[in-house]
């Protein structure tokens, strides 16, 4: 088989949280066809453990820890370097000789890169190389909008953050073959700031595994018997999340447990941030942390929200949900990406007072019909085996310095073999 190197911000594996999730799924496909040099950090010490089932899937593996002490020295050397803070983070030299020595080693031609702040490691290398740069979304735009929410100083530090990240973002595409993006919103949104780059752009929507998260399977009840579980899951780390659920907590909740006294806010998700562990001090939510399956709250929720009010891409909590055919209320944001029908497959709330009413309108079961038409939705536009098919196209032709890139149809996503 070709060879391919693979570069990841993150370790890929498990595939157990947004970014993660895709790019396994991307690893897992290319592995069939190639054989893979993966290049990768982990920022989790618990995921050292699992380079062993990466190495089941690629010909060799080079994965760095990247420890807190060594995240903040990247982002000092960026604030001095005029570089974005992501990409100071991912800057290492033994990473570098490790790209340059693989490539040296091996009859290497094409590239797949995760994350733009792995991009440079290749910049280089541009001319022996067709790479394929995943930017799954447009990541420099949440830092736009954290500014937009922060007072002073962090918001003159997003605001350098989003300049920066979206000229490495912007001279990233420019270095790679194609570049792709999780939904068309967010394929629109790079157009409409790069436009130069508008020729190879591609989406290449996110799946969900739809065996894994299947309605039919039984899960033994993590909740009692008269609690009425309103579920969250998601990294409660990230700042999005911890966001959502305390806006939740403070502005909705309430008013539910005043129409339901025995409903209670379950936070599901690893590493909570101190302000979201404070809920658990509210009567009715209950503050989880990490657990080994999302998939028994899910199971037995009776409603699942996802009240994010800062969003990019696609909600990977949204598709599962809709996968298990639960009844999901999100906001606007979480929805985009999305071509759910509102008030049919899912409900969307722009506001306290939409959420509390939708959500009661759940508990009292007044949408069953909508579980299994959210179920059909992700079978129909979410199948991870459909939605790969893009990466066949890509990769099709074995010379990729004789003739340049097969050109497909920008942002159609790919279904048996018809562009949709």
């Amino acid at each position: 088989m070709r060879s391919l190197l693979f570069l990841s911000h993150r370790i890929p594996y498990p595939p157990d949280k947004g970014d993660k999730i895709r790019s396994f799924h991307i690893l897992q496909n290319l592995s069939e066809k190639f054989d893979i040099h993966l290049g990768c950090f982990y920022d989790d010490q618990n995921d050292s453990r699992h380079i062993s089932r990466l190495r089941e899937l690629c010909s060799s593996v080079y994965c760095l820890p990247l420890g807190q002490i060594k995240k903040i020295r990247g982002c000092l050397s960026a604030l001095t370097t005029g570089k974005s803070l992501s990409e100071g983070c991912y800057r290492d030299p033994r990473m570098r000789r490790w790209v340059n020595e693989t490539l040296c080693r091996y009859d290497i031609k094409d590239a797949f890169v995760f994350c733009s702040s792995m991009a440079p490691y290749l910049f280089k290398h541009r001319r022996r190389l067709r790479i394929i740069l995943d930017l799954v979304d447009v990541d420099s735009e949440k830092w736009r909008a954290y500014a937009q929410s922060a007072g002073w100083p962090l918001n003159k530090i997003y605001c350098m953050e989003q300049r920066r990240l979206f000229d490495l973002e912007r001279r990233a595409a420019r270095h790679c073959d194609r570049v792709l993006f999780v939904s068309r919103a967010e394929a629109n949104v790079f157009e409409r700031l790069a436009p130069e780059c508008s020729d190879h752009v591609e989406c290449l929507i996110n799946g969900v595994d739809l065996r894994r998260f299947d309605p039919a399977q039984e899960w033994n009840n993590p909740f009692s018997a008269e609690s009425i579980p309103i579920v969250f899951t998601g990294a409660m780390g990230y700042k999005p999340n911890a966001d959502a659920v305390v806006w939740f907590a403070r502005e909705v909740f309430p008013a539910v447990r005043v129409a339901h006294p025995k409903a209670e806010f379950w936070i599901v998700g690893s590493n909570p941030a101190p302000r979201v562990g404070r809920l658990a001090r509210t009567p009715g939510i209950k503050v989880v942390g990490k657990v080994a399956d999302v998939r028994p709250y899910l199971s037995n929720a009776s409603c699942i929200v996802a009240p994010l009010q800062i969003a990019r891409g696609v909600q990977n909590k949204v598709l599962e949900a809709m996968a298990m055919a639960k009844a999901i209320v999100l906001t606007p944001q979480a929805l985009e990406g999305l071509h759910a029908t509102p008030g049919e497959e899912l409900l969307v709330a722009a506001n306290a007072s939409e959420f509390v009413d939708h959500v009661c309108a759940v508990i009292s079961c007044a949408h069953g019909e909508m579980l299994q038409r959210g179920r059909k939705r992700v079978e129909l536009d979410h199948d991870w085996s459909v939605n790969l098919s893009l990466l066949d196209g890509l990769f099709a032709n074995e010379s990729p310095l004789e003739g340049g890139m097969p050109h497909t149809r920008r942002g159609s996503p790919v279904r048996n073999g018809t562009s949709l």
